[in-house]
């Protein structure tokens, strides 16, 4: 059962001021009072304790960090998001009192938790972890007004209200998934969407490399899958791949967010463009077109050649090489051409090949239906319509020791249309309103299955109908979000009418950050 917090406990607990005079210069004293509207932050934190004046930052302004590198570049990302919109110098040092101080140290928090303390003489940030720091900037961002997202220079002031924040995460596994395959996407446009996530305290990017329309990553032992399997997509466009300093650029760009990349090579199904690319990956040696549709299930790698299992050695030891994340996605889904027996024999063969290479297996939920190796990760994303027998494979799995994480395509699948006029995306799984992708507990959604085996949440975005970085923000957001705080926030925190209020109030967060959004009629958004 879906529990509830005390009745607008976060909206009552830390005050936001949004107006007021300059913020250079010398004020009057009604402008130090913290009078206005309820905190806005998405995930909800876990403990608000409020108290205090605010703290105004101004020309004087210092953020004050550990002598790390971590520390210093933590400190240094922070001042490029509020320097533009301030105006102000706001030094990164090691030195003096007051301002912004980020601290690396004691904290009663977990490894990606923090602590905030805001009062008249300054913001404390700290976190026992570099996880945990960067994620307290994203909320100190929140606790600023929208347009210190600007890049311009805006007329402030930019306070933020007295009170403690302690807050840590429900889940280790926050995920967001990228479909680069059905179309491909630059490395510039992958960082936006980096960014994006990183404000949400996402922690994991499920890059989907591979599919029938496209191979997107180099694989020096096998150059055509990039050359030639990568060369097109849906529709019949250019395509396109990752060169692997690419692919290593979007790597350690991720990591400055504090995120993993999760990369998938999709397999024994959804294969097209690696057999297009190489005939002896085809049971018959002879090489099928290539491929630019959206239909699924027909393609699947020859389970009996050993050439199959060369191939997956070489990319998954490639891959593995350029990953420093525990995590390699090996897919597993909607494999229709290859018979059961044959997929658990490729299953069987396959993940000793991830854990050689010093990879923990992540595979679509199919997965349970052979025997998940130890310490594996099943992505569930059937429907409230899935058959009760696969639920229960799932769970089965999941008592036996697999983790889950949870992506029901009803609920977060960010590509299904929002409703009938929604002009991107599918409708296969139904239409997904707000609401509906925030309103669930990921705890106890499976039946059968222990709280104890969810690790967390994810939400794919599959590409077929999208192409543009304007497509994959009018998908994500304001869906996002929701999917983030479900992975972030207690369950005792969540709460549909408190959400939306805090929801309505990003709306103007991402006008100033160029982000196009569905307006959702569920959300009661700002006017203009």
């Amino acid at each position: 059962m879906r529990q509830h917090r005390t009745p607008r406990l976060l909206c009552t607990l830390l005050l936001v001021t949004a107006a007021g005079v300059s913020a250079v210069g010398a004020a009057p004293q009604a402008a130090d009072r913290d009078d206005a509207g309820p905190i806005r932050v998405v995930p909800a934190p876990a403990s608000v304790e409020p108290g205090g004046s605010p703290y105004r930052i101004t020309e004087g302004t210092r953020i004050r960090v550990d002598d790390s590198p971590e520390g210093r570049r933590i400190g240094g990302y922070l001042a490029d998001v509020l320097r533009p919109s301030t105006g102000h110098r706001l030094p990164v040092t090691t030195h003096g009192s007051g301002g912004i101080r980020l601290r690396i140290g004691q904290a009663p928090v977990g490894a990606e938790g923090y602590r905030l303390v805001s009062g008249r003489s300054g913001v404390t940030i700290t976190a026992r972890r570099p996880a945990g720091l960067f994620h307290g900037v994203q909320t100190l961002r929140q606790l600023l007004p929208a347009a210190v997202e600007r890049d311009t220079v805006q007329p402030g002031p930019w306070r933020v209200a007295g009170g403690t924040i302690t807050d840590s995460p429900r889940y280790g596994y926050r995920g967001a998934m990228l479909d680069v395959s059905r179309h491909f996407f630059t490395v510039d446009q992958v960082k936006r969407y980096i960014d994006q996530l990183a404000l949400y305290k996402i922690n994991k990017l499920h890059l989907h490399l591979s599919d029938d329309q496209g191979w997107r990553i180099a694989v020096d032992s096998w150059p055509r899958l990039a050359t030639y399997g990568g060369s097109t997509q849906v529709g019949g466009g250019p395509g396109g791949y990752y060169t692997k300093a690419q692919y290593k650029d979007i790597v350690r760009y991720a990591a400055s967010r504090y995120l993993e990349v999760v990369p998938e090579i999709d397999m024994p199904g959804h294969t097209n463009a690696a057999l297009a690319s190489y005939p002896e990956l085809n049971c018959d040696g002879v090489a099928p077109p290539l491929y630019t549709g959206t239909a699924v299930g027909f393609s699947s790698l020859c389970v009996d050649k050993q050439v199959t299992y060369d191939f997956v050695d070489d990319v998954v030891r490639e891959l593995a090489a350029l990953t420093p994340g525990r995590h390699l996605h090996i897919g597993g889904d909607e494999a229709h051409s290859t018979s059961h027996a044959d997929y658990v024999a490729f299953m069987d063969r396959v993940q000793p090949v991830v854990a050689r290479y010093g990879k923990t297996v992540v595979g679509w939920h199919q997965l349970t239906g052979t025997t998940p190796a130890k310490g594996a990760l099943a992505q569930y994303w059937g429907l409230d319509g899935t058959s009760a027998a696969e639920k229960e494979q799932v769970a089965a799995a999941a008592r036996n020791g697999t983790g889950l994480v949870l992506s029901p395509a009803d609920r977060v699948y960010l590509d299904m249309k929002c409703d009938k006029d929604t002009p991107l995306g599918l409708s296969w799984a139904g239409y997904v309103e707000v609401r509906r992708s925030y309103d669930w507990d990921p705890g106890s959604y499976l039946p059968g299955v222990p709280a104890s085996a969810v690790r967390g949440v994810e939400a794919p975005l599959w590409s077929e109908t999208l192409s543009t970085s304007a497509h994959i923000e009018r998908m994500a957001f304001p869906r996002l979000p929701g999917v983030a705080e479900l992975g972030w926030s207690p369950a005792s925190t969540h709460d549909w009418d408190d959400y939306r209020v805090r929801l309505a109030a990003q709306g103007p967060r991402w006008d100033a950050l160029g982000i196009g959004y569905h307006r959702s009629p569920q959300v009661p958004w700002p006017a203009g």
